[in-house]
Formats: structure tokens, sequence, C-alpha cells
């Protein structure tokens, strides 16, 4: 029997009607909100033709909108790399055995955890030039702040995935031989990354909203580009978010689906572990093996 059949009971008749009509009363006062504020934007005058024409002219996208977001997904995805590889570094840090690099790891991600971003941002643009003696660009501002940040939060998030784990596979493994290195790259990190795949992803989606705080470093990404910038010059400011929003929402609502198309597949097809990485003469007397997590 699954956990979900034990934990979940299914509604009775009584209840699936009860949760029909709920379903109605707010999808009704969603579409009621939605309609009060179109209502409000149309007083204003805020859907005039006059107002959108600037978006039906190629300089428009050409010139702030596109430029903003190549900016924006530039450093996304530079943040994004950096910050997995953090949190997985750190996350085995904080589950090692020595203590010099435990409690290190811990104070390195527990002090980037409680700064601020945007400080951090601002401190690294502002205040590393006079210890480097050097410039720092307002791009590697913004994708040094947010690898920090980010990273300290997914390398907990894959701390409680590796702990959560059934100590069994991991004692299975080192009895066949295999170093802690191998039980961490091999066993543990794969299968935590997979159940910690909702928080990870809800975190590389907050990093992507993250990077409109360049705006504090003159970073020109979507934010300022696509709103500020254009509505000084071209727009109205009302136009510009509304559109810059849909574009945020769009690319979030991809990067879900990828992350959802990439858990099931990864459920369908499991991983295994290579067999070469095995000792067969280390094999224990009472048959011990490493569990193959499947799908």
């Amino acid at each position: 029997m699954s956990t979900t059949s034990v934990l979940y009971d299914h509604p009775g008749p009584r209840a699936r009607v009860r949760n029909a009509v709920l379903s109605v009363l707010f999808g009704v006062g969603l579409a009621a909100l939605f309609w009060w504020i179109y209502a409000k934007f149309d007083q204003a005058g805020q859907w005039e033709g006059n107002l959108w024409q600037p978006f039906t002219e190629v300089p428009t996208w050409t010139q702030f909108i596109w430029p903003g977001l190549r900016q924006t997904l530039l450093a996304a995805a530079t943040g994004m790399v950096l910050s997995l590889a953090f949190g997985i570094l750190f996350a085995v840090g904080r589950l090692s055995d020595r203590w010099w690099i435990r409690v290190p790891a811990g104070a390195v991600v527990e002090f980037f955890r409680a700064v601020p971003l945007l400080i951090m941002i601002f401190f690294i643009f502002y205040g590393v030039p006079f210890l480097i003696q050097g410039p720092v660009s307002a791009f590697w501002s913004v994708v040094v702040g947010l690898t920090l940040y980010n990273g300290s939060v997914l390398a907990e998030a894959f701390r409680a995935g590796i702990r959560s784990i059934p100590a069994g596979q991991a004692e299975a493994a080192y009895a066949v031989g295999m170093r802690k290195s191998q039980v961490m790259q091999l066993i543990l990190v794969p299968q935590a990354a997979r159940a910690m795949l909702p928080v990870i992803v809800s975190q590389l989606v907050v990093l992507l909203k993250d990077t409109a705080l360049g705006y504090i470093v003159a970073f020109p990404e979507l934010l300022q580009r696509g709103v500020n910038d254009l509505a000084a010059n071209r727009g109205n400011v009302v136009a510009a978010a509304i559109v810059v929003a849909v574009i945020y929402i769009a690319i979030n609502s991809l990067l879900t689906t990828l992350a959802n198309w990439l858990d099931r597949r990864t459920r369908r097809q499991g991983f295994r572990i290579p067999k070469q990485t095995a000792a067969p003469d280390s094999a224990p007397a009472g048959g011990a093996t490493v569990a193959e997590p499947q799908g």
C-alpha cells in the first residue's frame, strides 16, 4: 500500500459536492477580482491604444526588451549553474565527518543565508573593489550575489534530501567497499536531487526573479530595460510593467514545465549505479548489495 493511500482519505459524495461548490465560488471570486482590476485600469485610461502602441513597434523590442531579457537569462543561467554547484559542494561539506570541514561549511551557509541579497549585491559591487583594488562588473556582482545566497539555500535543501534517504543504502554501499565520495556521488546526491526537485525548482525560479535586484548596481536586466528605461523613453510604465510581468511568468512556467518533465523522466527510467564501482571481492557474507533506486 502506498504512503499516499495511507495518509489521504478519498472524499465521499458530500465532500466532492462541497469541494465542487468551493471551487466554483473561488473561481467566481477570482473572476470578479480580475474584472474589478480591469475596470479600475479602464477608468484611468490605461487600456487606450496609444499607450500600448510602442509594443507594436520593432525598436521597442530590439532596443529595450530583448537586450534586458538577454542579460536576465544570461545572469540567471550562470547563477543557476554556480548555485547548484555551490549547494552540492557545501551540502556535502556540512555532512563531512571531519569537523574542520563541517564547521566552516556550516558557517558559510548560515552566513550567506542570513544576509539580504540586495545588500550582498551592493557590497560586492561597491565594497569588494576596495579589497581587490580593481572594479567588479555589475554582471558579476549580481551573479556572485545570486550564487552565494541561493547556493546556501540549495545547500540546505540538498542536505535535507541526503538525510532523508534510508541509512541502509549507504551502509550497503560501504559494505561492498565503496568510499564515501563514491557513496555521495553515485547514491546519495542523485536521489537527494530528485527528492528535493520541487524545492530546487522553486529556488531557481526565485533566482531568476531576483536578477531584478541588479537595478541597485545599474545592471541592464529585463526590469531595468523593459520597464524603467522603456517607460522613460517610449511608453507607459503600467503597460511596460504588464508586458514584462507576462514575460517573467512565461519564463518561469517554462522552467517549471521542464522540471516536471525531468521529474517524470527520472521516475520512469530510474538510475543505476555503474557496475564497475562495486568491489565484487569485498561483498559481505550476508549478500548485502547496494540498492539501485528506481523511479
